[in-house]
């Protein structure tokens, strides 16, 4: 690799050592009954109190902010920034490295902006205090994610580095809006994305400095489609278990698909498509997958119908033009990852046509390589 990208790539690999597991509740044991009759157990039984469900975040998050987090309708984006700004508390205080780094003059800026569609975008951003940036770094979010939750912490520490980090909700994700969780075209959430990119390239105070796509899981199909629209545009890309085709595991058998290909034609917003638990699938141990729960705006439904025909369409149109990539990139990827295949990353790196590239394969790392690789002793 050329020495920027190599050095850039020193900065977002930190080792991620394993938060420590959460308490798990335990359930009420009910009393029991023995040798009385029928009339008397009834009674004993109706005395009893039914027991209640175990408390998701149990001496961690008041009982009162729980039940409103957890009974809250997701579905636009008014009451997703509600919660929000109700449990952001709450996820910084996560035992989590991510969250635990302390980084010193740093700054950061969310803002809400009109695109040229209408919709309300959310963005952040996060950036050097002290002295220029180095460079840009726009990143693009996973489908099961948003920016700022774990990805809020991969942020910090590449700013930490002198970079200039760029990041924006999609329509219909974390605190942007839209329905929750739907993408009726995955080409105009790309165009939204570029559009968002353009403007913070285009800022004067960012004139001259080298910009970079970074792009994870569903965002990595987002960061390449951003880069065909735009072959030229761009210095290099990071590309991090990049969806550029799904895993056999995750997508549903043929004749499944048919009838949700019909569906989706017919009720493109129902929540229809059977789907495996995301967190078991990608993380690959049980603390982890645990903190995934406190991510609370991020999307955790069965994907909608539309979405999921969009999802699947777009990673058979990447799959078909890996020989299109151009752009330097450095592909970091799981070898054991259940979500999306990382054969398809061997094949981009191989076929990409790209002079300065390089591929990363972890060992028995599952999906999310930034927030859950295992450390060489695990």
């Amino acid at each position: 690799m050329a020495s920027k990208p190599r050095a850039f790539a020193k900065v977002f690999l930190p080792a991620l050592p394993p938060p420590p597991l959460l308490t798990a509740p335990v359930f009420p044991r009910r009393p029991t009954t023995r040798g009385a009759g029928a009339g008397a157990a009834a009674m004993s039984a109706a005395a009893t109190p039914p027991a209640q469900a175990p408390r998701k975040w149990e001496g961690l998050v008041d009982e009162a902010l729980e039940r409103d987090v957890l009974g809250a309708c997701l579905d636009q984006a008014p009451e997703r920034r509600r919660v929000r700004e109700a449990f952001k508390d709450v996820q910084l205080s996560i035992d989590h490295c991510l969250f635990k780094g302390q980084y010193s003059g740093i700054g950061t800026k969310e803002s809400y902006e009109r695109n040229s569609r209408g919709v309300e975008i959310f963005s952040k951003c996060w950036f050097p205090e002290n002295h220029r940036m180095k460079a840009i770094v726009c990143l693009c979010h996973g489908y099961g994610d948003t920016c700022t939750f774990f990805l809020d912490g991969v942020a910090r520490k590449i700013a930490s580095a002198g970079y200039g980090v760029f990041a924006l909700d999609y329509p219909g994700f974390g605190l942007s809006e839209g329905l929750h969780g739907y993408i009726p075209s995955f080409d105009t959430l790309v165009d939204d994305v570029a559009e968002h990119f353009a403007k913070v390239k285009g800022n004067p105070e960012h004139s001259g400095l080298p910009s970079f796509l970074f792009g994870q899981s569903m965002g990595g199909a987002v960061a390449l489609k951003v880069h065909f629209k735009q072959p030229n545009e761009w210095n290099g890309a990071i590309l991090v278990a990049p969806m550029c085709k799904i895993a056999d595991d995750v997508v549903p058998p043929w004749p499944v698909r048919q009838v949700l290909i019909f569906m989706a034609k017919l009720l493109p917003k129902e929540k229809l498509v059977p789907q495996k638990d995301l967190a078991e699938l990608a993380f690959k141990e049980k603390k982890k997958q645990e903190q995934c729960s406190f991510n609370v705006i991020a999307y955790k439904d069965k994907p909608r119908l539309r979405t999921a025909l969009e999802m699947l369409n777009t990673t058979q149109e990447i799959e078909r033009c890996l020989e299109e990539v151009s752009l330097p990139m450095i592909i970091l990827h799981g070898e054991a990852d259940l979500v999306t295949d990382p054969a398809v990353s061997k094949a981009l790196y191989e076929k990409a046509k790209s002079q300065d590239k390089k591929l990363c394969l972890y060992k028995g790392a599952y999906h999310a390589v930034l927030e859950g690789i295992l450390r060489s002793n695990d």
